[in-house]
């Protein structure tokens, strides 16, 4: 494991869901100091209400300035004009940062950092703060998402590439695409809080009473309902099977329409993560209803280790990442193969949280993902210094 160094991390927004970066970084700060920066964004801004409170909230955060996380990880929010596509704004925005970023860095006293980014959009400023190496962590085709820039933030990736040390990325696909421009990429694929999702199989685990209520089978799905959950899909799903509950947890993102109307549907919003090893509990069948596209077919959803740690039995649709994990998922490419791979589970008598298959995921904790990640990185430095001497 990596021990005192200083490092620069580039990430969404700490007070987000914990996505893998957090998972990765908290584990990295028990013997390192981490100084994380909030997103600097690589969506371009909308005249909404929703990017209004966006951009509200990121100049609020600017002015009450750096701050320390119980995890003791240090949050730098920067000020930033979410302009990737314009030379300008770049200009302006790499002035900004690096500025802040040094200032931040002599008031911690950091030296040498390693500058980890998971985001192409820190290209304009990795390799300008003093580092010992630079670390691109890849986990998501990022010009595949809705309202970005493609043509600005592949521009960016592809200079991050060539700058960085080394790569990591979390599944196949991104490291065919990605060592294309670099021959130092590693495939590291995304850990589990395993000890916290097993939570789901305890008998000392509460299911919420709003889930205990619904009529069973309960089909269950958690995670940001963004525009790759292919509603149409659960829509089809909830009106072959009138007698399931389909329920979904998470913050809603995507247009609704296809879920309206459907009484055996439910959505509950976004709930804390302490809390969803109970919800767990609740489902009988968990489920990955991704579209297909670019985006998750480069995907590695961190939410299918969760259910595999929760000890349930899951369908999801064929992405590569699902179908490396051979017979742990059943997979279907539509409602009809949803349904019947279900059926199948329902029927074999595999429902709801299992200790022993909870255990399958044992070899997939964060902390052994972490090990592996710091090996690399432990030599990528060798290699770097090697460099220098010779």
């Amino acid at each position: 494991m990596l021990e005192g160094r200083d490092i620069v991390c580039f990430a969404n927004d700490w007070d987000g869901d914990p996505l893998s970066k957090k998972h990765v970084m908290v584990r990295l700060a028990r013997r390192n100091r981490v100084l994380w920066v909030n997103s600097t964004g690589n969506r371009r801004p909308r005249a909404s209400v929703g990017d209004l409170r966006r951009s509200a909230a990121k100049i609020g955060q600017f002015a009450r300035g750096m701050r320390q996380t119980d995890e003791g990880i240090h949050v730098y929010p920067p000020i930033f004009v979410p302009l990737f596509g314009s030379a300008a704004a770049r200009r302006l925005n790499r002035s900004l940062l690096v500025g802040g970023l040094r200032r931040a860095r002599q008031r911690l006293g950091f030296s040498a950092p390693i500058t980890w980014s998971f985001l192409p959009t820190s290209a304009d400023v990795a390799g300008a703060l003093g580092e010992r190496l630079v670390v691109y962590h890849c986990v998501d085709e990022y010009t595949e998402f809705t309202g970005t820039d493609g043509a600005a933030v592949a521009e960016m990736e592809r200079r991050l590439l060539a700058r960085a040390d080394v790569v990591i990325v979390s599944s196949g696909p991104l490291l065919e695409a990605k060592r294309r421009h670099n021959p130092n990429v590693h495939l590291v694929t995304h850990g589990v809080d395993v000890e916290h999702f097993r939570r789901a199989c305890s008998p000392a685990t509460a299911v919420p009473a709003e889930l205990a209520a619904l009529p069973r089978p309960v089909i269950g799905f958690f995670g940001l309902i963004a525009d790759w959950v292919d509603l149409g899909l659960l829509r089809r799903l909830a009106l072959a099977r009138p007698e399931w509950s389909l329920v979904l947890l998470g913050k809603l993102d995507a247009d609704p329409g296809p879920l309206a109307g459907l009484g055996n549907v439910h959505l509950f919003g976004r709930r804390p993560y302490d809390e969803l090893p109970g919800w767990c509990k609740g489902f009988d069948v968990a489920v990955l209803p991704f579209a297909l596209n670019e985006l998750t077919l480069a995907a590695n959803p961190l939410k299918l280790r969760e259910y595999l740690a929760a000890g349930l039995p899951v369908v999801a649709t064929p992405i590569p990442e699902v179908v490396r994990l051979g017979e742990l998922v059943r997979t279907g490419r539509d409602a009809g193969e949803f349904a019947a791979r279900i059926d199948e589970l329902l029927a074999a008598g595999r429902r709801g949280p299992d200790p022993a298959a909870s255990r399958r995921m044992d070899g997939e904790s964060w902390d052994e993902k972490v090990r592996q990640m710091s090996e690399i990185v432990a030599a990528a430095e060798r290699r770097a210094e090697q460099a220098v001497a010779s």
